[in-house]
């Protein structure tokens, strides 16, 4: 009886995330972390550590590989489920949502969403470290509390979804939103990590922020989790739509456009304007996953200089629905038109994937 006790507060505390440093394989060889991670956010560590997930769940879980095969929790960024001051302000919260992870300064800025299921009350804040190295020093996540957020007697937006896009300039735009009027964007300034200045009043609304995608139909306000990159001389912005969390039934499929300046206007490939409902769809559901989307993106750089790009996401393996959402990660190619081709799922380990052996037209 003790022996069975003992296993079934192991498996609790390995699922809330409380011991770090416990290896989970998935039994296959595909770049899929094999437990409910969704809404994943990645960065390589520039120390040779591994590359760093974090995704939703109370205190935001962490996840570490080095192959992009092999899968190591590493402990979670808040030791709380939900920061004090965010549950405060949104009674009701029981975890966080959305996690971003962006290098900026010499630093980690890690953005975060707290909300209720549907509500439109939500915020947005930030935490700060020196490194993504759990075993360095100077590992220390501080929270920087709240960047902006939302109040559906003050706000045509739902603060969450946050990602953070650094230009090579140095400046940086914060983008935003689900579902309501879709998604925005703001610039900020680049050592706070928040906007420059707020409208006037007790809420923090970021002053001439921007719409940049929206859906066509005001019946289907479905858009969230933007995600902007840049390649050669353009930003996509990336957006995922349809039902996140129906199980087999969903329907999230990720959507693009690019532009010639952060802010937009974002145009898709057949030229129509993402805040007039445009967007190319480049990954949908297919036999075995359902409802990709939520994604992310990473650039990783192997010894001999060899530089790949990735998605990543979350989705839900028909076989195994009850797990929840699983993250993924596909290398993502150019077309020849310079736009992003999502990749199959990763089936060999990163160091030895040759991104130049698939071309697309």
């Amino acid at each position: 009886m003790k022996k069975r006790l003992t296993l079934i507060l192991f498996a609790l505390l390995l699922l809330d995330g409380l011991l770090p440093g416990v290896a989970v394989g998935n039994g296959q060889q595909e770049a899929v972390i094999p437990f409910d991670t969704p809404d994943p956010t990645a960065l390589e560590s520039p120390d040779g550590s591994g590359v760093y997930v974090f995704t939703t769940a109370p205190g935001i879980t962490i996840t570490r590989s080095t192959n992009l095969l092999d899968w190591q929790r590493c402990g979670r960024v808040f030791q709380e489920n939900t920061p004090a001051w965010a549950v405060t302000m949104v009674p009701g919260a029981r975890n966080i949502w959305a996690p971003d992870i962006v290098a900026m300064n010499e630093k980690y800025y890690l953005y975060y969403s707290v909300s209720t299921f549907g509500s439109q009350r939500s915020v947005i804040g930030v935490a700060t470290n020196e490194t993504l190295n759990p075993d360095n020093p100077g590992y220390k996540w501080v929270d920087q509390g709240l960047v902006l957020e939302s109040h559906p007697d003050h706000t045509d937006y739902n603060a969450i979804d946050s990602a953070l896009f650094v230009d090579v300039d140095g400046k940086a735009y914060l983008f935003w939103g689900s579902y309501w009027t879709g998604l925005k964007a703001v610039e900020v300034d680049a050592t706070t990590g928040k906007p420059f200045r707020y409208l006037d009043g007790d809420w923090k609304i970021p002053a001439e922020y921007v719409a940049v995608a929206c859906r066509e139909s005001q019946q289907d306000t479905s858009i969230e989790a933007p995600y902007v990159v840049k390649h050669d001389n353009y930003y996509y912005l990336f957006t995922s739509r349809g039902s996140c969390c129906d199980g087999e039934r969903s329907t999230y499929h990720i959507a693009v456009g690019r532009a010639t300046r952060p802010l937009g206007p974002y145009l898709d490939r057949d030229g129509k304007r993402m805040d007039e409902g445009g967007g190319t769809v480049i990954l949908s559901s297919t036999e075995k996953w359902k409802g990709t989307g939520h994604n992310g993106f990473f650039r990783t750089r192997n010894t001999d200089g060899t530089q790949c790009d990735w998605l990543i996401l979350a989705a839900y393996n028909i076989d195994r629905v009850r797990s929840g959402r699983l993250t993924q990660v596909r290398p993502l190619h150019w077309d020849a038109a310079g736009w992003p081709a999502p990749g199959e799922v990763l089936s060999c380990p990163m160091q030895e994937y040759d991104i130049n052996k698939t071309k697309h037209n």
